[in-house]
């Protein structure tokens, strides 16, 4: 059985809902929850996907269902929560 899950184009809610509390290019604090990552451009595509800049926070993050959800609105809200859950 196939359970590969593509990203979802024009989504980004990985790169904007959870908060990333190490550096990322342009970012040295990092970013808080809800924030889009500057290494979004304009079609919101990840400038460092692929590369070694890119935060391993961000390398570990697996598309699916229970992440992605049905649409981009599900996904920030699915993210958002899980961000609540694992706040310190």
């Amino acid at each position: 059985m196939d359970t590969a899950f593509a990203c979802r184009p024009g989504c980004a809610a990985c790169c904007t809902a959870p908060s990333i509390t190490s550096p990322i290019p342009g970012m040295p604090q990092g970013k808080p929850a809800g924030m889009a990552c500057v290494q979004l451009d304009d079609a919101l595509r990840c400038r460092l996907f692929g590369m070694p800049e890119r935060p391993a926070f961000c390398r570990t993050l697996k598309p699916g269902p229970e992440m992605c959800g049905a649409s981009r609105a599900e996904a920030m809200a699915l993210l958002a929560a899980l961000e609540q859950a694992t706040a310190p």
